[in-house]
């Protein structure tokens, strides 16, 4: 409409571009994408910036560092647009990614690095929160499946040319320059979409707020999403030094992350709490087979690199499809019935990495995990959100959002945490390298099962 505001939603032939939403979705696709290049195309060049600055034996940190302080962002954004409104911590998001490019891309040590990384993560955290909770007020439910495959299909292209592409200016030029050049193009998108944010009422501004309601301690968020990147440093060892950081993360998350989340998580409570408890352990799953999957192949099996590279090709463009299928041919099936086939999809990803330790079969096999996992991932992920924003009222769908991104990043260092711990433990037992991984998969049958059997708590009313 002329006035910036949404028209009522629900006229069967609006979508996603029609009039209305057209400018909002535009926003939205571009902010995903450059998020999703600052977030991926660095990930090939922290092992070179690590070594250069003297810091191998802190890369374990380098790299978990990002993934603990979306934790932070995801909670600090959702607080922030309940508030005030999905656009400022959107446009707050994007400027800080900016910063934190030019600050990594600067370091002179591998602490500057880390804060880098840190800073990163914290920022990645905030766009992702504030855009599912522009989502929800910016489009009516029939859209909502439609406009995050959508936000899913943007990180495809990042995804199969970033890493890549940094790849090779960082064997040609410099690691430095891949952090330069990301800034740079990010800028002007960035001054862009503040621009337009500010005119727009789409983002959530006019919804009423809860004053009642329980907000998360900041302060918390900021101490769990360092033991849990603390955490990440001691599970990457077998030393009574990385004992120490290991127990000590556990502590802290065991203490105080359920105060970050709903009442009830835990417990899988019907609604909410149960869809953020199944976004932690659905995460937490894919990631760990797309970290562990790849390791096992070139290490143990000596799968070539760039054959193992293209598992991670596939993986991008299947979790884009599937999202694509419950988006638009799967639209009108219930969630909780999406999240159930998704699950399936994860738990039978488990049993082909399982598989695929064995030394009868073909060494690629494993690699198949990771296809059969993202097709999950692109069913389970979309749906679980679209279900969290039915479960909230406005004004605290900023809440529902950053808890959501709270258990995804819980989730993702819990599960990747007990595995590495798992196998860690085995091979300090003694059994060899195969054996280690097959019974370490085995495990993450228990998380990956979780969504089909608690599916139905889920249900939208």
């Amino acid at each position: 409409m002329a006035d910036g505001t949404l028209a009522p939603p629900g006229k069967p032939q609006d979508g996603l571009f029609s009039r209305p939403y057209a400018v909002a979705t535009i926003c939205f696709s571009a902010t995903m994408f450059l998020t999703g290049f600052a977030a991926l195309a660095v990930v090939p060049t922290l092992p070179t910036a690590a070594r250069e600055l003297d810091g191998v034996s802190l890369f374990p940190l380098v790299a978990g560092s990002f993934v603990a302080a979306s934790l932070l962002g995801g909670v600090l954004g959702g607080n922030w647009a309940d508030r005030a409104g999905a656009r400022r911590p959107l446009a707050a998001g994007m400027a800080l990614t900016v910063v934190t490019l030019l600050v990594a891309a600067s370091s002179t040590t591998i602490w500057q690095l880390v804060a880098g990384r840190f800073l990163d993560g914290l920022a990645a955290g905030m766009v992702a929160v504030s855009i599912n909770t522009a989502i929800g007020e910016a489009y009516p439910d029939r859209l909502r499946p439609r406009a995050m495959a959508l936000m899913s299909t943007s990180w495809v292209i990042p995804s199969l040319t970033g890493p890549p592409l940094a790849g090779l200016v960082t064997e040609w030029w410099s690691w430095r320059a891949v952090f330069y050049v990301l800034a740079a193009l990010t800028v002007l998108p960035s001054l862009a979409l503040v621009v337009v944010v500010r005119k727009r009422a789409w983002a959530g501004g006019d919804a009423p707020v809860d004053e009642k309601a329980p907000r998360p301690a900041l302060f918390t968020a900021a101490v769990v999403s360092v033991g849990a990147a603390l955490g990440q440093y001691g599970v990457s060892g077998w030393s009574p030094q990385h004992g120490i950081f290991a127990l000590g993360a556990l502590a802290l998350l065991a203490v105080l992350a359920p105060r970050l989340l709903p009442p009830g998580t835990w417990r899988a409570a019907r609604g909410l709490p149960a869809t953020v408890l199944l976004r932690g352990m659905g995460s937490g799953t894919f990631f760990t087979i797309e970290a562990f999957v790849p390791l096992m192949l070139i290490d143990a099996r000596g799968a070539p690199a760039v054959t193992v590279g293209l598992f991670f090709t596939g993986a991008a463009v299947i979790w884009a499809a599937a999202s694509f299928v419950q988006g638009r041919l799967l639209e009108h099936w219930p969630r909780h019935r999406l999240v159930a086939i998704g699950s399936v999809l994860l738990a039978l990803a488990v049993a082909i990495a399982v598989v695929g330790t064995l030394p009868e079969v073909p060494r690629l096999t494993a690699g198949a995990a990771m296809l059969v996992a993202a097709a999950g991932m692109g069913v389970l992920e979309p749906s679980l959100v679209v279900l969290s924003l039915s479960h909230s009222p406005p004004g605290r769908r900023g809440y529902a959002s950053g808890a959501m991104q709270t258990t995804m990043n819980l989730g993702q260092i819990t599960v990747l945490g007990l595995f590495a711990a798992a196998l860690n433990v085995g091979l300090a037992a003694g059994v060899d390298d195969m054996t280690g991984y097959a019974l370490a998969f085995a495990l993450l049958l228990v998380p990956g099962s979780l969504p089909l059997l608690l599916s139905g708590r889920v249900r939208a009313g």
